[in-house]
């Protein structure tokens, strides 16, 4: 039985299989954490394909949780932290609140 608990360790250690948040959730809290990222980055700090990413980012825009602004030739991202999340479990949460259990509390500029 040791042996087994061992090897199931040395997995965990190696790769998740899974996560609790999904890449959606990855994307939005790169994004807050930084909105100018290129979509390339954003990609490799999640680990999925850049392709993944723009299609993250289109339903993120269609839920009204995303707003991406062109700036020059690039793109920035701007998160309305008051939408509520999507699933009935945490529809009572909203992305603000999600992005400060992931990033914590957003730093005040001191003056």
């Amino acid at each position: 039985m040791a042996a087994t608990a061992k090897h199931g360790s040395e997995r965990a250690i190696q790769s998740p299989d899974w996560t609790f948040l999904t890449n959606h959730a990855h994307v939005l809290v790169c994004l807050a954490g930084d909105p100018e990222l290129r979509l390339r980055e954003v990609a490799a700090m999640v680990g999925i394909t850049e392709r993944a990413v723009q299609k993250i980012v289109l339903d993120l825009e269609d839920a009204g949780i995303l707003v991406r602004r062109r700036e020059g030739r690039r793109n920035t991202y701007e998160i309305r932290p008051d939408q509520p999340l999507r699933h009935p479990v945490e529809a009572h949460r909203s992305v603000a609140d999600l992005i400060r259990l992931v990033l914590g509390a957003p730093r005040r500029v001191r003056r």
